[in-house]
Protein backbone atom coordinates (compact mmCIF):
# COMPACT_ATOMS: atom_id res chain seq x y z
CA UNK A 1 0.00 0.00 0.00
CA UNK A 2 1.72 3.63 -0.96
CA UNK A 3 2.51 5.65 2.21
CA UNK A 4 0.28 8.63 2.01
CA UNK A 5 1.98 12.24 1.72
CA UNK A 6 2.35 13.77 4.59
CA UNK A 7 2.68 17.43 3.85
CA UNK A 8 1.50 19.85 1.34
CA UNK A 9 2.88 22.94 -0.66
CA UNK A 10 1.75 26.41 -1.18
CA UNK A 11 3.58 28.82 -3.98
CA UNK A 12 2.73 31.90 -5.10
CA UNK A 13 4.20 35.00 -7.63
CA UNK A 14 7.12 36.45 -6.03
CA UNK A 15 5.45 39.82 -5.12
CA UNK A 16 1.51 40.61 -5.99
CA UNK A 17 0.33 44.04 -5.98
CA UNK A 18 -3.52 44.59 -6.32
CA UNK A 19 -5.02 48.15 -6.38
CA UNK A 20 -6.70 50.19 -8.52
CA UNK A 21 -4.79 52.22 -10.38
CA UNK A 22 -1.22 50.95 -10.05
CA UNK A 23 -0.50 50.30 -13.45
CA UNK A 24 1.07 54.36 -13.13
CA UNK A 25 3.41 53.13 -10.63
CA UNK A 26 4.77 50.04 -12.76
CA UNK A 27 8.11 51.91 -12.94
CA UNK A 28 8.53 52.10 -8.92
CA UNK A 29 7.18 47.94 -8.64
CA UNK A 30 10.34 47.18 -11.26
CA UNK A 31 13.15 48.89 -9.60
CA UNK A 32 15.05 46.05 -7.49
CA UNK A 33 15.74 44.34 -11.38
CA UNK A 34 17.02 48.42 -12.63
CA UNK A 35 15.88 47.13 -15.76
CA UNK A 36 16.98 49.02 -18.93
CA UNK A 37 15.18 47.05 -22.06
CA UNK A 38 11.34 45.77 -21.19
CA UNK A 39 9.49 43.21 -24.22
CA UNK A 40 6.04 43.91 -23.76
CA UNK A 41 4.02 41.10 -25.22
CA UNK A 42 0.31 41.90 -25.86
CA UNK A 43 -2.03 41.68 -28.58
CA UNK A 44 -3.07 44.16 -31.36
CA UNK A 45 -6.66 45.20 -29.65
CA UNK A 46 -5.04 46.17 -26.58
CA UNK A 47 -2.68 48.54 -28.69
CA UNK A 48 -4.92 49.97 -30.52
CA UNK A 49 -7.36 50.73 -27.74
CA UNK A 50 -4.52 52.16 -25.78
CA UNK A 51 -4.39 50.35 -23.00
CA UNK A 52 -0.85 49.07 -23.49
CA UNK A 53 0.59 52.52 -23.49
CA UNK A 54 -1.13 53.15 -20.04
CA UNK A 55 1.89 50.68 -19.17
CA UNK A 56 4.38 52.12 -21.74
CA UNK A 57 4.16 55.20 -20.78
CA UNK A 58 5.50 54.79 -16.79
CA UNK A 59 8.71 52.82 -18.08
CA UNK A 60 9.78 55.22 -20.49
CA UNK A 61 9.36 57.77 -18.27
CA UNK A 62 11.54 55.92 -16.20
CA UNK A 63 14.24 55.70 -19.00
CA UNK A 64 13.62 51.74 -19.60
CA UNK A 65 13.86 51.05 -23.53
CA UNK A 66 10.63 49.27 -24.20
CA UNK A 67 9.77 47.23 -26.95
CA UNK A 68 6.23 45.30 -28.42
CA UNK A 69 5.44 42.26 -29.26
CA UNK A 70 1.43 42.66 -30.00
CA UNK A 71 0.99 40.08 -32.22
CA UNK A 72 -0.99 37.49 -29.50
CA UNK A 73 -4.37 35.61 -30.19
CA UNK A 74 -6.61 33.75 -28.15
CA UNK A 75 -5.36 29.93 -27.03
CA UNK A 76 -1.74 30.88 -28.95
CA UNK A 77 -0.57 28.40 -31.57
CA UNK A 78 2.76 27.14 -31.84
CA UNK A 79 2.93 29.42 -34.69
CA UNK A 80 2.30 32.42 -32.36
CA UNK A 81 4.92 31.35 -29.97
CA UNK A 82 7.61 31.30 -32.85
CA UNK A 83 6.79 34.55 -33.88
CA UNK A 84 6.91 35.67 -30.31
CA UNK A 85 10.56 34.68 -29.73
CA UNK A 86 11.51 35.67 -33.27
CA UNK A 87 10.46 39.27 -31.66
CA UNK A 88 12.30 38.46 -27.99
CA UNK A 89 15.75 36.90 -29.66
CA UNK A 90 15.41 40.08 -32.03
CA UNK A 91 15.08 42.36 -29.05
CA UNK A 92 17.03 40.74 -25.97
CA UNK A 93 15.18 42.48 -23.05
CA UNK A 94 16.25 41.96 -19.93
CA UNK A 95 12.39 42.33 -18.55
CA UNK A 96 9.35 40.68 -20.07
CA UNK A 97 6.26 42.17 -19.72
CA UNK A 98 3.04 40.22 -20.12
CA UNK A 99 -0.08 42.69 -21.05
CA UNK A 100 -3.48 40.52 -21.41
CA UNK A 101 -5.91 37.33 -20.65
CA UNK A 102 -4.37 34.42 -19.60
CA UNK A 103 -3.53 33.89 -23.53
CA UNK A 104 -0.96 37.08 -23.61
CA UNK A 105 0.36 36.37 -20.10
CA UNK A 106 0.66 32.63 -21.23
CA UNK A 107 2.58 33.91 -24.43
CA UNK A 108 5.27 35.77 -21.75
CA UNK A 109 5.95 32.98 -19.40
CA UNK A 110 7.09 31.14 -22.72
CA UNK A 111 8.93 34.05 -24.29
CA UNK A 112 10.66 34.58 -20.76
CA UNK A 113 11.51 30.66 -20.32
CA UNK A 114 13.37 29.92 -23.69
CA UNK A 115 15.01 33.52 -23.28
CA UNK A 116 16.39 32.30 -20.09
CA UNK A 117 17.16 28.51 -21.05
CA UNK A 118 17.30 28.06 -25.03
CA UNK A 119 16.13 25.63 -26.53
CA UNK A 120 12.54 25.94 -28.06
CA UNK A 121 8.94 25.79 -26.13
CA UNK A 122 8.14 22.37 -26.85
CA UNK A 123 11.69 21.25 -24.39
CA UNK A 124 9.41 22.74 -21.33
CA UNK A 125 6.18 20.89 -22.18
CA UNK A 126 4.90 18.31 -19.27
CA UNK A 127 5.81 19.20 -15.68
CA UNK A 128 9.48 20.14 -14.32
CA UNK A 129 10.94 20.73 -17.34
CA UNK A 130 11.99 24.33 -16.50
CA UNK A 131 15.65 23.92 -15.02
CA UNK A 132 15.92 26.35 -13.03
CA UNK A 133 14.86 30.37 -12.20
CA UNK A 134 13.57 32.98 -15.82
CA UNK A 135 14.24 36.08 -16.42
CA UNK A 136 12.23 38.92 -14.61
CA UNK A 137 8.69 38.53 -15.36
CA UNK A 138 6.01 40.82 -15.15
CA UNK A 139 2.40 40.56 -15.39
CA UNK A 140 -0.91 41.98 -15.45
CA UNK A 141 -4.26 40.88 -16.51
CA UNK A 142 -6.86 42.65 -18.53
CA UNK A 143 -9.56 39.97 -17.61
CA UNK A 144 -10.79 38.50 -14.16
CA UNK A 145 -10.07 35.09 -15.02
CA UNK A 146 -7.03 32.39 -16.21
CA UNK A 147 -5.19 33.39 -12.67
CA UNK A 148 -2.34 32.88 -14.93
CA UNK A 149 -0.90 36.39 -13.12
CA UNK A 150 -0.33 33.61 -10.56
CA UNK A 151 0.25 30.20 -11.69
CA UNK A 152 2.78 27.96 -13.24
CA UNK A 153 0.93 27.35 -16.18
CA UNK A 154 1.55 28.42 -19.93
CA UNK A 155 -0.51 26.72 -22.30
CA UNK A 156 -0.33 26.71 -26.12
CA UNK A 157 -2.78 24.92 -28.84
CA UNK A 158 -1.40 22.40 -31.04
CA UNK A 159 -3.52 23.10 -34.33
CA UNK A 160 -2.07 20.39 -35.93
CA UNK A 161 -3.39 17.76 -33.28
CA UNK A 162 -6.09 19.52 -31.88
CA UNK A 163 -5.34 19.71 -28.29
CA UNK A 164 -4.24 22.54 -25.72
CA UNK A 165 -0.51 21.14 -24.10
CA UNK A 166 0.93 22.63 -21.30
CA UNK A 167 4.10 23.40 -19.62
CA UNK A 168 4.00 23.68 -15.89
CA UNK A 169 6.92 24.71 -13.46
CA UNK A 170 6.98 26.73 -10.02
CA UNK A 171 9.89 28.75 -11.95
CA UNK A 172 7.12 29.83 -14.52
CA UNK A 173 4.93 31.47 -11.91
CA UNK A 174 5.68 35.71 -12.42
CA UNK A 175 8.17 37.64 -10.33
CA UNK A 176 5.58 40.16 -10.46
CA UNK A 177 1.94 40.10 -10.44
CA UNK A 178 0.55 43.71 -10.90
CA UNK A 179 -3.35 43.34 -10.42
CA UNK A 180 -5.11 46.65 -11.62
CA UNK A 181 -9.00 46.39 -11.64
CA UNK A 182 -9.01 49.27 -13.86
CA UNK A 183 -7.21 47.20 -16.41
CA UNK A 184 -10.30 45.21 -16.66
CA UNK A 185 -12.79 47.99 -17.67
CA UNK A 186 -12.43 47.42 -21.39
CA UNK A 187 -12.97 43.80 -21.17
CA UNK A 188 -16.11 43.22 -23.55
CA UNK A 189 -19.36 41.53 -21.94
CA UNK A 190 -18.69 38.03 -23.12
CA UNK A 191 -15.04 37.97 -22.42
CA UNK A 192 -15.50 39.01 -19.00
CA UNK A 193 -18.64 36.12 -19.04
CA UNK A 194 -15.91 33.43 -20.07
CA UNK A 195 -13.04 34.22 -18.07
CA UNK A 196 -15.12 34.95 -14.88
CA UNK A 197 -16.72 30.99 -15.34
CA UNK A 198 -13.17 30.12 -15.70
CA UNK A 199 -12.14 31.72 -12.62
CA UNK A 200 -15.57 29.87 -10.87
CA UNK A 201 -14.19 26.82 -12.46
CA UNK A 202 -10.86 27.05 -11.10
CA UNK A 203 -12.36 27.48 -7.72
CA UNK A 204 -14.27 24.97 -7.69
CA UNK A 205 -11.62 22.48 -8.70
CA UNK A 206 -9.31 23.47 -6.40
CA UNK A 207 -12.00 22.99 -3.41
CA UNK A 208 -13.09 19.53 -4.60
CA UNK A 209 -10.07 17.72 -5.66
CA UNK A 210 -8.67 15.10 -4.18
CA UNK A 211 -7.15 15.68 -1.13
CA UNK A 212 -3.01 15.80 -0.99
CA UNK A 213 -2.79 12.99 1.78
CA UNK A 214 -4.61 10.86 -0.53
CA UNK A 215 -3.52 11.09 -3.84
CA UNK A 216 -2.13 8.46 -5.52
CA UNK A 217 1.52 9.68 -5.96
CA UNK A 218 4.34 8.77 -4.01
CA UNK A 219 4.96 11.30 -1.38
CA UNK A 220 8.07 12.61 -2.37
CA UNK A 221 7.62 12.53 -6.03
CA UNK A 222 7.16 15.69 -8.07
CA UNK A 223 4.21 16.47 -9.20
CA UNK A 224 2.50 19.46 -10.55
CA UNK A 225 -0.29 20.08 -8.31
CA UNK A 226 0.03 19.27 -4.52
CA UNK A 227 -4.44 18.43 -4.36
CA UNK A 228 -6.75 19.92 -1.80
CA UNK A 229 -5.05 21.25 1.04
CA UNK A 230 -6.18 24.27 3.32
CA UNK A 231 -4.40 27.42 2.36
CA UNK A 232 -5.89 26.73 -1.43
CA UNK A 233 -9.28 25.74 0.26
CA UNK A 234 -9.23 29.16 2.11
CA UNK A 235 -8.99 31.04 -1.21
CA UNK A 236 -11.19 29.09 -3.05
CA UNK A 237 -14.02 29.75 -1.04
CA UNK A 238 -13.25 33.60 -0.79
CA UNK A 239 -13.09 33.40 -4.61
CA UNK A 240 -16.33 31.36 -5.07
CA UNK A 241 -17.92 33.61 -2.94
CA UNK A 242 -17.12 37.02 -4.98
CA UNK A 243 -17.50 35.52 -8.12
CA UNK A 244 -21.26 34.53 -6.98
CA UNK A 245 -21.73 38.27 -6.09
CA UNK A 246 -19.79 40.17 -9.04
CA UNK A 247 -19.22 38.20 -11.86
CA UNK A 248 -23.23 39.13 -13.67
CA UNK A 249 -22.49 42.39 -12.35
CA UNK A 250 -19.30 42.72 -14.57
CA UNK A 251 -20.62 41.44 -17.73
CA UNK A 252 -24.33 43.51 -17.82
CA UNK A 253 -22.17 46.58 -16.38
CA UNK A 254 -18.59 46.99 -17.15
CA UNK A 255 -17.98 50.05 -16.25
CA UNK A 256 -18.85 49.02 -11.91
CA UNK A 257 -15.74 49.22 -10.62
CA UNK A 258 -16.83 47.34 -7.45
CA UNK A 259 -17.94 44.73 -9.79
CA UNK A 260 -14.44 44.62 -11.72
CA UNK A 261 -12.50 45.02 -8.89
CA UNK A 262 -14.20 41.99 -6.93
CA UNK A 263 -13.88 39.55 -10.27
CA UNK A 264 -9.96 40.52 -10.32
CA UNK A 265 -9.45 39.72 -6.60
CA UNK A 266 -11.47 36.22 -6.97
CA UNK A 267 -9.51 35.45 -10.09
CA UNK A 268 -6.06 35.88 -8.95
CA UNK A 269 -7.34 34.51 -5.41
CA UNK A 270 -8.57 31.13 -7.36
CA UNK A 271 -5.65 31.12 -9.62
CA UNK A 272 -3.14 30.49 -6.28
CA UNK A 273 -6.10 28.18 -5.31
CA UNK A 274 -5.92 25.74 -8.63
CA UNK A 275 -2.13 26.72 -9.28
CA UNK A 276 -1.24 24.68 -5.44
CA UNK A 277 -4.38 22.09 -5.28
CA UNK A 278 -4.87 21.30 -8.36
CA UNK A 279 -7.64 21.56 -11.82
CA UNK A 280 -9.03 18.32 -12.93
CA UNK A 281 -11.65 17.02 -14.96
CA UNK A 282 -13.16 19.60 -16.11
CA UNK A 283 -9.99 21.02 -17.62
CA UNK A 284 -8.86 17.46 -18.91
CA UNK A 285 -11.94 17.17 -21.13
CA UNK A 286 -11.72 21.20 -22.35
CA UNK A 287 -8.38 20.56 -23.94
CA UNK A 288 -9.24 18.72 -26.89
CA UNK A 289 -12.68 20.42 -27.09
CA UNK A 290 -11.17 24.09 -27.20
CA UNK A 291 -8.03 22.18 -29.73
CA UNK A 292 -11.13 21.12 -31.92
CA UNK A 293 -14.02 23.68 -31.81
CA UNK A 294 -11.58 26.76 -31.30
CA UNK A 295 -13.80 27.78 -27.92
CA UNK A 296 -12.29 29.91 -25.39
CA UNK A 297 -10.62 27.99 -22.72
CA UNK A 298 -13.20 30.01 -20.57
CA UNK A 299 -16.51 28.89 -22.41
CA UNK A 300 -15.48 25.54 -22.70
CA UNK A 301 -15.01 25.42 -19.01
CA UNK A 302 -17.82 27.15 -18.36
CA UNK A 303 -19.88 24.72 -20.62
CA UNK A 304 -18.67 21.13 -18.84
CA UNK A 305 -18.51 22.53 -15.35
CA UNK A 306 -22.24 21.67 -14.33
CA UNK A 307 -22.02 18.16 -15.83
CA UNK A 308 -18.84 17.17 -14.18
CA UNK A 309 -19.91 18.70 -10.71
CA UNK A 310 -22.97 16.11 -10.75
CA UNK A 311 -20.40 13.45 -11.72
CA UNK A 312 -18.05 14.60 -8.64
CA UNK A 313 -20.86 15.47 -6.26
CA UNK A 314 -21.74 11.83 -4.74
CA UNK A 315 -17.93 11.87 -3.47
CA UNK A 316 -18.22 15.64 -2.37
CA UNK A 317 -21.13 16.29 -0.67
CA UNK A 318 -19.61 18.81 2.06
CA UNK A 319 -17.70 20.72 0.04
CA UNK A 320 -20.80 21.52 -2.81
CA UNK A 321 -23.34 22.04 0.14
CA UNK A 322 -20.46 24.82 0.93
CA UNK A 323 -20.37 26.06 -2.51
CA UNK A 324 -24.08 26.12 -2.59
CA UNK A 325 -23.97 28.31 0.65
CA UNK A 326 -20.73 30.40 -0.71
CA UNK A 327 -22.96 31.32 -4.11
CA UNK A 328 -25.81 32.71 -2.09
CA UNK A 329 -28.45 29.25 -1.61
CA UNK A 330 -30.62 29.22 1.18
CA UNK A 331 -30.17 25.16 2.27
CA UNK A 332 -31.67 26.11 5.72
CA UNK A 333 -33.87 22.88 6.20
CA UNK A 334 -32.41 20.49 3.64
CA UNK A 335 -30.48 17.58 3.85
CA UNK A 336 -26.85 17.57 2.58
CA UNK A 337 -27.27 15.88 -0.40
CA UNK A 338 -30.05 18.44 -1.40
CA UNK A 339 -27.66 21.18 -0.26
CA UNK A 340 -24.94 19.96 -2.16
CA UNK A 341 -27.61 19.38 -5.53
CA UNK A 342 -28.18 23.30 -5.09
CA UNK A 343 -24.16 23.87 -6.03
CA UNK A 344 -25.28 22.35 -9.57
CA UNK A 345 -28.27 24.58 -9.67
CA UNK A 346 -26.39 27.96 -8.91
CA UNK A 347 -23.66 27.13 -11.41
CA UNK A 348 -26.33 26.60 -13.91
CA UNK A 349 -27.94 29.82 -13.34
CA UNK A 350 -24.57 31.70 -13.52
CA UNK A 351 -23.82 30.12 -16.37
CA UNK A 352 -27.31 31.02 -18.11
CA UNK A 353 -27.30 34.71 -16.56
CA UNK A 354 -23.57 34.90 -18.34
CA UNK A 355 -24.67 33.80 -21.49
CA UNK A 356 -22.24 30.44 -21.64
CA UNK A 357 -22.72 27.68 -23.96
CA UNK A 358 -24.98 25.34 -22.74
CA UNK A 359 -24.52 21.99 -25.01
CA UNK A 360 -21.15 20.62 -26.75
CA UNK A 361 -23.45 20.98 -29.91
CA UNK A 362 -23.92 24.70 -29.57
CA UNK A 363 -20.27 24.96 -30.13
CA UNK A 364 -20.41 23.40 -33.23
CA UNK A 365 -19.42 19.74 -31.67
CA UNK A 366 -20.52 16.47 -33.29
CA UNK A 367 -21.52 13.53 -31.25
CA UNK A 368 -19.56 11.28 -32.81
CA UNK A 369 -16.11 13.21 -32.12
CA UNK A 370 -16.57 12.60 -28.19
CA UNK A 371 -15.58 9.72 -27.91
CA UNK A 372 -11.50 10.57 -29.45
CA UNK A 373 -12.41 13.97 -26.88
CA UNK A 374 -12.75 11.10 -24.11
CA UNK A 375 -9.84 9.36 -24.97
CA UNK A 376 -7.67 12.61 -25.30
CA UNK A 377 -8.47 13.72 -21.70
CA UNK A 378 -8.41 10.12 -20.45
CA UNK A 379 -4.49 10.27 -21.19
CA UNK A 380 -4.28 13.10 -19.15
CA UNK A 381 -3.76 11.24 -16.31
CA UNK A 382 -2.50 13.79 -13.67
CA UNK A 383 -5.52 14.94 -13.83
CA UNK A 384 -7.58 12.29 -13.96
CA UNK A 385 -5.84 11.69 -10.24
CA UNK A 386 -5.99 14.73 -9.12
CA UNK A 387 -10.12 14.69 -9.31
CA UNK A 388 -12.39 13.98 -5.99
CA UNK A 389 -14.04 11.13 -7.79
CA UNK A 390 -11.65 9.26 -10.15
CA UNK A 391 -13.02 8.39 -13.28
CA UNK A 392 -12.78 5.90 -16.18
CA UNK A 393 -13.11 6.88 -19.50
CA UNK A 394 -16.47 5.63 -19.81
CA UNK A 395 -17.19 8.32 -17.10
CA UNK A 396 -15.81 10.68 -19.02
CA UNK A 397 -17.67 9.74 -22.36
CA UNK A 398 -20.96 9.42 -20.15
CA UNK A 399 -20.13 13.49 -18.81
CA UNK A 400 -19.48 13.92 -22.66
CA UNK A 401 -22.59 12.60 -23.86
CA UNK A 402 -24.51 14.16 -20.85
CA UNK A 403 -23.13 17.63 -22.03
CA UNK A 404 -24.19 17.62 -25.92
Amino acid sequence: MMPKRDYFNFYSAGRIVFGSGVTARLSQFIQPWAPKKALIVTDAVLVRIGLVNEIERPLRDAGIEVDIFDGGEPEPSFAVADRALAKANASKPDLVIGVGGGSNLDLAKIVACVLSHGGGYRDYFGYGKVPGPIMPLVCLPTTAGTGSEVSHAAVLTDTENQVKISSLSHYLRPALAVVDPKLTLSCPPQASADSGIDALTHAIEAFTAMSFDQLAVPPDEPFPYDGKQPIGDCLAERAIELIGKHLITAVKEPSDLVAREGMALAATLAGLAFSNNAVAVVHALEYPIGGALHCSHGAGNGLLLPYVMKFNLPARIPEFKRIAELLGENVSGLSDLAAAERAVTAVERLRVDAGIPLRIRDLGGTRDQLPLFAKKSFAIQRLMILNGRTPTEADLLSILESAF
